[in-house]
């Protein structure tokens, strides 16, 4: 069993719990489940801005510890004011270390914030809207078309935009009409490796409708101009920042690099 089947087995437990926990009445009587939701695809298309979707990421499966004591108002706050497009926050506790009350103390911030979860019922997309998120990831290796379709076409009933996310081309069936971001996971979810060539010959493939965000991988400038020439408008970086001593200085000196970089 590969560690994205662990993580899937185990969610399914932990949303029949939390369900048991928190009634849908209830996670829809919370105030944030109101707000007006921020557009990520909009701001992604903002040419003033930097197109990174930075990422707050405590630890993870295959490298461990990242920054375990890294304060999350402090880093995303950072990420805002230094131009990110939008935020990324993990909340699965088990196997990332994160919790919604990550993404709720991040929602100070104004601007669209992503909730990175293993998505496998509309339970968790009603969560994401009551804790603020304004985006929700679809994972196209862990879930059916059909699932993908009914799962997005709820999470847009809520007036939440989803980010449907690729690993291979035969995933390509998955994007239906209601997923308006196509994430393009430049790692290999069973095994860790990263190939960006592979990730560059999908994007060919991507309606042209949509909003193609790189993902995982993203290391330098030279990253992004790639991508920006093969059509990418989103760049989804967390661990670069994240592996720091300071994420909010690695974050501010890579934003100054980018804009020296495309003056």
């Amino acid at each position: 069993m590969d560690i994205l089947e662990q993580i899937i087995n185990y969610k399914r437990s932990e949303v029949e719990k939390r369900k048991a926990a928190v009634s849908v009445s209830q996670l829809q009587a919370r105030p944030l489940f109101r707000r007006p939701t921020l557009s990520l695809r909009q701001s992604l298309l903002d040419e003033n801005k930097t197109g990174i979707i930075a990422e707050f990421k405590r630890r993870s499966p295959s490298k461990g510890n990242i920054n375990i004591g890294s304060d999350v108002l402090k880093v995303t706050s950072a990420y805002t004011r230094y131009g990110a497009s939008g935020l990324s926050v993990l909340t699965d506790q088990h196997f990332f270390g994160g919790s919604d009350e990550d993404l709720q103390a991040a929602r100070i911030n104004a601007i669209p914030i992503l909730r990175k979860e293993f998505m496998i019922d509309e339970y968790q997309i009603t969560e994401a809207r009551s804790i603020g998120a304004d985006v929700i990831l679809l994972i196209a290796a862990c879930l059916r078309p059909a699932e993908v379709k009914r799962l997005a076409s709820f999470a847009r009933s809520l007036n939440l935009e989803v980010l449907l996310e690729l690993h291979g081309e035969e995933e390509l069936g998955h994007i239906c009409d209601e997923a308006g971001l196509i994430g393009i996971n430049n790692r290999n979810l069973k095994t860790f490796v990263v190939d960006i060539d592979r990730s560059l010959r999908m994007a060919e493939r991507i309606p042209v409708d949509r909003i193609k965000v790189a993902e995982s991988g993203i290391s330098s400038v030279k990253n992004i101009s790639l991508f920006k020439h093969h059509g990418f408008q989103g760049f989804l970086i967390g661990e670069h920042f994240m592996k720091e001593p300071d994420p909010t200085i690695a974050f501010a000196e890579f934003v100054k690099s980018l804009s020296v970089n495309q003056a």
